[in-house]
């Protein structure tokens, strides 16, 4: 039997264009909006591709920071979302659930 080796899955890797990126939050917040930890984790994941060096300093805070509060293992406060989605150019949103 043949050893198989797969490629680290990266879904920043797969967000190329606006569309994509609302998309993929659109996704999050319908499949795990209950789970800051999971939406954190798909900030940091935008965050990445869009450069995380310059939305650290867009933010006001360290490179090191960022990454560690999108990581899914931090715990970004509410300021830090909403710095980091107007940062991106995003917009957060309230809908009725139904």
């Amino acid at each position: 039997m043949q050893d198989v080796t797969f490629a680290h899955y990266d879904t920043a890797d797969y967000l190329k264009t606006e569309e994509d990126i609302a998309a993929y939050l659109e996704a999050v917040m319908e499949e795990g909006g209950d789970d800051p930890a999971y939406i954190a984790r798909a900030l940091g994941a935008v965050a990445r591709v869009r450069n995380m060096t310059e939305l650290a300093n867009e933010v006001g805070m360290s490179r090191v920071g960022l990454n560690k509060a999108l990581s899914g293992d931090g715990n970004p406060t509410l300021a830090t979302v909403l710095k980091v989605t107007k940062a991106l150019g995003l917009k957060v949103s309230f809908q009725p659930s139904m």
